[in-house]
């Protein structure tokens, strides 16, 4: 009967459910956009390794004040320590050192500005791996011997070496000639739009013959062993770095030991707060929908209160009239937040396909669609039902619409 009555008023029943449809359109589009996204970030943060410390003159911070003056004047990390580090730690796997510069790439004619030339010990491989599309990375004499050899991106490849093998060929960087020995698999940018495929990387003891040591940004990279929390490894680092550093008990650390998680806070505090605008945006439109249906169902008792009386009269329970009220309501809201779910499938199927960022409407956020429609179809339609189910029967039989 509930069914039969939403068929018959067609036009009501689309204009109750569009209040409905455009709520959990809002809510259910703002969590897949930042789900999505938000995926996107913490695979491309894990992508750093996740039982991985950095060592570096800077810490990372997300949000609030930066005391910059503070860290100007730390020391920057150096290769030795790296030694030092690997000597007297026992919970450390392996460790690395790099940094980066930015300088112009030539190929004879061809030539890219700018690229990222990061220089990198013979260990980095252990402790931060990356896959070679062709060829193959420094031996371990080659970098202590500061070979004049490079591995290259596959972009920087594609750029330097137009339809051919790079491999063997040479590049001028830093003004000298560098033999190409590999190339990195191809990624893509990540989501802070950074990416490997415009590197040049080389062995850490030629770059320190070409580069100034003043102007670079150094990085220890330290791998922990397993079954060892990045917790256990930090404290023994910090020990072991105020020991090799000869820092006096009391006084402030000159490094900062960082990690991904304190990026991957930063951004769950951030998707908190998108989260509590979302449902705020959405909430007006669910609540301006719940106000629909409730109005719609308070005329719908109406139109039937007679027929009520006749159901009651022939033995329809209280519980009957008002599941078929209630049923009828929360059908209405379910069909609108469907109609909303479809249009949020649709737009992010569409959307993948156009901007090439990867949206993906999960079951997680589909029930949540569902769940909430349900929810205001219960509550909006409680008050009209449980009305209709307290009628009497002879006073209901009596009145006209």
């Amino acid at each position: 009967m509930a069914y039969n009555s939403l068929i018959t008023n067609k036009v009501r029943t689309i204009l109750s459910l569009l209040g409905i449809t455009i709520g959990i359109f809002s809510v259910i589009s703002v969590f897949t956009v930042f789900d999505s996204l938000q995926n996107n970030i913490t695979s491309d943060i894990n992508s750093l390794g996740n039982n991985v410390l950095f060592i570096q003159k800077w810490p990372w911070a997300m949000g609030g004040d930066y005391p910059w003056w503070k860290y100007y004047q730390r020391p920057e990390p150096k290769l030795q320590e790296v030694k030092d580090v690997l000597k007297r730690s026992y919970a450390a796997e392996d460790a690395a050192y790099m940094f980066s510069v930015s300088r112009n790439v030539y190929q004879r004619d061809n030539s890219v500005e700018d690229a990222p030339i990061v220089a990198v010990s013979y260990e980095y491989n252990h402790v931060m791996p990356f896959d070679l599309q062709e060829g193959r990375y420094f031996t371990q004499i080659e970098c202590q011997g500061g070979r004049n050899l490079a591995i290259i991106g596959a972009t920087m490849a594609q750029d330097l070496f137009p339809n051919q093998d790079p491999i063997g060929k040479e590049i001028k960087v830093f003004g000298r000639k560098l033999d190409v020995i590999g190339v990195l698999k191809k990624q893509g940018n990540d989501v802070f739009g950074n990416s490997s495929d415009n590197w040049v990387i080389v062995p850490v003891n030629y770059a320190r013959g070409v580069v100034d040591s003043k102007n670079i940004n150094s990085t220890i990279v330290v791998k922990a062993k397993p079954n060892i929390s990045n917790t256990e490894l930090k404290s023994e680092l910090t020990g072991i770095m105020r020991s090799i550093r000869k820092l006096r008990p009391g006084s402030d650390d000159n490094f900062a030991i960082n990690e991904t998680d304190i990026i991957t806070k930063g951004f769950d505090s951030l998707f908190r707060v998108i989260s509590i605008v979302g449902w705020i945006i959405g909430g007006f439109s669910l609540l301006v929908g719940g106000f629909g249906i409730a109005n719609i169902m308070f005329v719908t008792v109406k139109e039937r209160t007679s027929q009520i009386g006749i159901q009651k009269s022939l033995g329809a329970k209280n519980y009957f009239i008002l599941l078929q009220f209630l049923f009828e309501s929360i059908f209405l809201a379910v069909l609108g937040g469907v109609v909303g779910l479809l249009i949020v499938f649709i737009l992010t199927f569409a959307a993948s396909h156009l901007i090439g960022f990867a949206l993906a409407l999960s079951i997680k956020n589909i029930v949540l669609g569902l769940s909430v429609s349900i929810f205001i179809g219960l509550v909006s339609g409680y008050i009209p039902a449980w009305t209709a189910s307290r009628l009497e029967p002879v006073e209901a039989m009596r009145s006209t619409f």
